[in-house]
């Protein structure tokens, strides 16, 4: 009986086993994670709730925090539910198919947040140094124009990205050392040549998410210094601005340890590699609504109303 060589052995079926170097600690770890994808849920769909039902907060400032909203709702979703139940009752399997849906929706949902970050400075850069032509630059028509170039670039990078991991051979263990099917923990897994797949999966990282930063911080250099020109105390806005590029920092500083830490030699373990995707991957779901929603008064407000009425008008048994 001849024995296959292994090269011609490729697995359809994975497991996910991160953090299985923590042991009988691992389970512990459901906690957290369990609140945390609660609280992402549960703040999320409260200001889409308040966005929708409130027309004073129809206004393009407020519709692209919903969108903002929608995505932090649907991000944790495709990872979370399969992590949690691995983490508590080790059910950790995945076929490759599900393992490429899900490498999917990771990385598409995670680039379209940060180019809906771009277009919401460029909102901010309008109502503060064009303030005469918001409207007009806010229009449909016209914003589009700001938008069908980076979504075709992420949907083009992310669905090339996929496809070339769908066409690999997977034949040296169908174990992924990570909580969910980030894309090189489960191109490292190939064998053969996976070089084209690296320079994608580069070329993701720094045409999408390091040149949608690299713009964002160009258009808050240029409020701040309209603001500072014409004197005027914008404290708020520019504490607001300065919030956002200091969490949109550490998501793209964790997003490209991440990233790197395949590719290039490191001392850092599993656990830590996978604690970093996971803070740039669910962490922004949890601080945004906080971000976006209630440091901003209108919404603020609107929320407390709806508590207050919420008080006044009890369920009734």
């Amino acid at each position: 009986m001849n024995v296959l060589p292994a090269q011609n052995i490729s697995f359809k079926d994975f497991k996910l086993i991160g953090f299985y170097t923590l042991g009988e600690w691992r389970p512990f770890l459901f906690l957290p994670f369990f609140l945390m994808f609660s609280l992402a849920i549960t703040a999320n769909s409260i200001l889409i709730y308040l966005i929708k039902s409130k027309k004073s907060l129809h206004s393009p400032m407020y519709v692209l925090i919903g969108v903002m909203a929608v995505l932090d709702l649907i991000m944790p979703m495709f990872f979370v539910p399969n992590m949690l139940l691995s983490l508590l009752f080790n059910l950790s399997g995945i076929s490759l198919t599900g393992c490429l849906i899900q490498m999917f929706g990771l990385h598409f949902i995670g680039t379209f947040q940060s180019t809906l970050l771009f277009w919401m400075a460029l909102d901010r850069y309008f109502a503060i140094c064009k303030p005469l032509y918001y409207h007009k630059c806010m229009e449909i028509p016209n914003f589009v124009k700001f938008v069908v170039v980076p979504v075709i670039r992420n949907g083009l990078l992310i669905v090339t990205m996929v496809t070339l991991a769908g066409r690999l051979s997977y034949c040296v263990t169908n174990v992924i050392d990570h909580s969910f099917c980030e894309h090189m923990a489960l191109v490292q897994l190939a064998c053969g040549d996976i070089s084209i797949n690296n320079i994608v999966g580069l070329l993701a990282a720094f045409l999408i998410t390091t040149t949608d930063f690299i713009l964002i911080t160009i258009s808050y250099v240029v409020i701040f210094s309209s603001v500072f020109r014409s004197g005027k105390a914008h404290l708020k806005a520019i504490n607001t601005c300065i919030t956002h590029i200091i969490i949109m920092t550490l998501t793209l500083i964790s997003a490209l340890i991440a990233f790197l830490s395949y590719r290039i030699r490191n001392n850092i373990s599993s656990s830590n590699r996978i604690f970093i995707s996971i803070l740039y991957l669910l962490f922004p779901s949890c601080l945004h609504p906080l971000i976006y929603g209630w440091r901003t008064k209108e919404i603020r407000q609107t929320f407390l109303k709806f508590i207050n009425n919420a008080k006044v008008f009890p369920i009734k048994k």
